[in-house]
């Protein structure tokens, strides 16, 4: 008796939610609460751990959380009893599956957020051809597998479940892991990108359905009749879901303006009918993932609800839910249940079975489409891939009694195989053309022979903050007087991380670089878009809007590969520091520093940086009311004349009052500031070329009078300060990244910010009190390498 209440005490103290504290005698692991604290800490310190190892492998995140479930659980750290039994014990699981289930139901939301019906209407035939055979055969070939599974390993339970359960397991592509190995890969606005992530939401949708219809023959009651009923419940809910939320949610987009947060309530709305269509979906007899799933499809995907959506939800299921939803597969998953040479021999099977039927299958259609040898390999590998998709369907089939421990750990490990290998091989058999030299692309600079010449300027931007400024400079820079034009390209530099949804990657690179009028609906930067709409229709300039997806350590790779595409004469970065409110410039963030420089050293063009203090202020100034003062500060050398080249474009603009000082060394103070080390031949041509550059530039301008010239002749470092110092009163500086000769050796000092040169750095610094923006120009050299273009920095 006395045994019975200790037993009933103890199981009352067990559900308890919080403890007293280790004071009064508690064990915190004892709690629901600081059990699930640790859970969820452990959880997060292991997974992130292996995602940084992985990193160097490109390996998507979700091959940490897969191993780093498997490590915590029975098959590694899970031999040992007492561990399993404090930090995992039986009683907890109830709570860490209600957790990672929760997590389960958002994440299947935001997987239907990331499929647009309208695109799958308009999915081509090539990839609805390669989606049907990347189910079809991989389906078939599970179902002839299951076989095989059901007389050796698999001999309990509802042999049809299972059969469905194998056909959907080996057939599917996981969507959200796909686009993110696209990502990763640079692939996503490729032909080939394009046709995957099309074939991939047929695919999910298709896998979802049998799922489905899986779960609804995978009833404890094994009666026909009420798989029948659960399967038409599941039906009506759908089409009542169709007929009833579509509306409600568009009321709800059309209340949610550009550049406006969304309303809390809108928000709630949303959330609760997720919860609500689960509780549905699980009450007929299929998971409540579904409900989830239907609703996320339903979101009208224009505007910026969809996105804000994303937005709130994604980093707390992402980072702290489904991880636990791994843990709780790994938990699951015991390797020591694979004994013997037959159990091993079926983990081949399932492996080569699954990978033969997606890559042959895929492979074969995509050459009957006529598709290149490549790219169709290519593709087959990618479709491959399986992921956290596939770790669902194993989850419900091992909770439903369809699939036993050890089919379980088979099949998880055959996920892992086949995600993991899918990087390396797409890489090793498919290498988009980069970095190719086109024969026509001869404009690589602003100097050149023919001024009339269209000008093609890629301007970058990392967010909405400097858009102004950019548009200033280049409504400046239209050159209005030019036949040619000017031609922009908007690049939004997008880094890659890890909670970076795949709607949004996808919804930015299916318009990477369609101009304006042709655009349709753009999600995320719409602000930006806007502005550069409004530059284009007033300023009567091409501009085309472009979304770069990388990571930092390669962005500069897109930034070079655009412009060399587009033909580029001119790239403009955004310096990485930014102006406070007292007007000192602050630190944005160190990564893009590193980005502009391995830009400056492999640019196929002349690049510029912005040193941005408010171009025209805060906001777009039109062509009329544009009243600009600019200054180029000339020492000789290609850089500097770039800048005086770009200033007299400038200098074109009606609004713009151009300024030109030129430095020349005092003779009697050729002693005090020498220390150069150019020898006498190269110092010769490039004065000999400053020199004729000079006078055709004085001769253009001589019957201009918005145009002043002026030649400064100064004996020290000290002298060129208190020059530039007196030219501080204007809007921009224009001055070259490395200038040549004595004087900008005499200013050469120790910077932090090296991309700028001398006489960049010093205008960026606090020496030269001054509210004007600097650009910073270096013109392109095919001699000058990242190396030699550094050294002096």
């Amino acid at each position: 008796m006395v045994s019975s209440n200790a037993t009933s005490e103890q199981a009352c103290h067990s559900v308890k939610p919080t403890s007293n504290g280790v004071f009064q005698g508690d064990n915190p692991l004892d709690f629901a609460l600081p059990l699930a604290i640790l859970q969820i800490c452990l959880v997060i310190v292991v997974t992130r751990g292996l995602a940084f190892l992985l990193r160097p492998l490109r390996q998507p995140r979700v091959i940490a959380e897969i191993i780093g479930g498997i490590l915590l659980g029975p098959s590694a750290v899970g031999r040992s009893k007492g561990y399993l039994h404090s930090v995992f014990p039986t009683r907890s699981l109830t709570v860490l599956d209600t957790l990672a289930n929760i997590g389960l139901i958002f994440f299947l939301f935001l997987a239907g957020l990331e499929l647009d019906p309208k695109s799958l209407a308009q999915t081509g035939k090539k990839a609805l051809a390669i989606a049907v055979a990347g189910i079809s055969l991989p389906f078939a070939m599970g179902i002839g597998t299951s076989f095989i599974l059901r007389l050796t390993i698999s001999k309990d339970g509802n042999g049809t479940a299972f059969l469905v359960f194998m056909g959907v397991a080996l057939s599917i592509t996981a969507f959200p892991v796909l686009a993110r190995i696209l990502a990763e890969l640079k692939l996503l606005t490729t032909d080939i990108g394009r046709m995957a992530m099309s074939a991939a939401a047929v695919n999910d949708v298709a896998a979802w359905i049998l799922l489905a219809l899986a779960i609804s023959l995978s009833g404890s009651n094994t009666s026909p009749i009420i798989s029948f009923w659960v399967f038409l419940s599941g039906c009506m809910f759908v089409i009542c879901s169709i007929l009833i939320v579509p509306p409600i949610f568009k009321w709800m987009t059309k209340r949610c303006h550009e550049g406006e947060p969304v309303d809390e309530m809108y928000v709630c709305a949303a959330l609760a009918a997720v919860l609500a269509a689960g509780f549905v979906t699980d009450a007929i007899g299929i998971h409540a993932m579904f409900g989830a799933f239907v609703i996320g499809i339903l979101v009208p995907k224009e505007g910026p609800f969809a996105g804000a959506l994303v937005e709130k939800v994604e980093d707390i299921v992402s980072g702290l839910f489904l991880p636990l939803y791994f843990v709780s597969s790994g938990l699951k998953t015991n390797v020591a249940t694979i004994q013997g040479l037959q159990s091993w021999g079926l983990l081949v099977l399932v492996i080569f079975t699954a990978c033969f039927g997606k890559i042959v299958g895929t492979f074969v259609v995509s050459i009957s489409c006529k598709v290149p040898l490549r790219e169709s390999l290519a593709m087959a590998f990618l479709m491959n891939t399986k992921g956290l998709v596939e770790l669902i369907v194993l989850n419900i089939g091992k909770d439903r009694k369809v699939l036993n421990d050890e089919t379980f750990s088979i099949m998880v490990l055959m996920a892992l195989f086949t995600t993991f290998i899918t990087t390396p091989l797409v890489t090793a058999v498919y290498k988009p053309a980069r970095g190719v030299k086109m024969d026509g692309y001869k404009c690589r600079t602003i100097e050149r022979r023919n001024s009339n010449a269209e000008l093609r300027i890629l301007a970058c931007f990392h967010g909405s903050r400097n858009i102004s400024s950019i548009i200033n400079l280049l409504e400046v820079s239209r050159g209005v007087e030019k036949a040619g034009g000017l031609c922009v390209y908007a690049l939004h530099l997008m880094e890659l991380s890890e909670r970076t949804s795949a709607i949004l990657m996808v919804h930015k690179a299916r318009r990477n670089g369609l101009p304006f009028w042709n655009r349709g609906q753009w999600s995320g930067s719409n602000l930006v878009v806007v502005a550069f709409d409004a530059f284009q229709q007033l300023s009567r300039v091409s501009v085309r809007p472009m979304t770069s997806i990388s990571s930092l350590a390669d962005m500069h790779e897109d930034i070079c590969t655009t412009a060399e595409r587009k033909r580029a004469a001119m790239i403009i970065l955004p310096f990485h520091k930014q102006q406070r409110l007292d007007g000192s410039l602050e630190t944005a963030r160190t990564d893009f520093q590193l980005v502009n420089r391995r830009v400056l050293g492999d640019a196929p063009c002349s690049v510029g940086i912005l040193v941005d203090r408010g171009l025209g202020g805060t906001t777009q100034v039109s062509a009329s009311n544009v009243s600009y003062v600019i200054t180029v500060l000339f020492f000789g050398g290609h850089d500097d004349r770039e800048a005086l080249a770009y200033g007299a474009r400038m200098a074109e603009h009606p609004g713009v009052s151009l300024k030109v000082i030129r430095f020349l060394v005092k003779p009697e103070a050729g002693g005090e500031i020498s220390g150069t080390d150019l020898d006498d031949s190269s110092s010769t041509r490039l004065g000999s070329s400053d020199e004729d550059f000079i006078s055709e530039f004085k001769q253009k301008i001589s019957k201009d009078d918005t145009v002043k010239f002026e030649e400064k002749s100064v004996g020290n470092a000290a002298e060129i300060i208190d020059a530039i110092h007196e030219a501080h009163h204007c809007n921009l500086f224009l001055v070259g990244r490395l200038p040549d000769g004595e004087l900008a050796s005499a200013l050469r000092s120790s910077s932090d910010s090296p991309e700028l040169g001398p006489v960049g750095g010093l205008l960026a610094s606090s020496d030269i009190p001054t509210a004007a923006s600097v650009l910073v120009v270096q013109q392109y050299n095919s001699q000058v390498s990242l190396d030699s273009a550094l050294q002096n920095g």
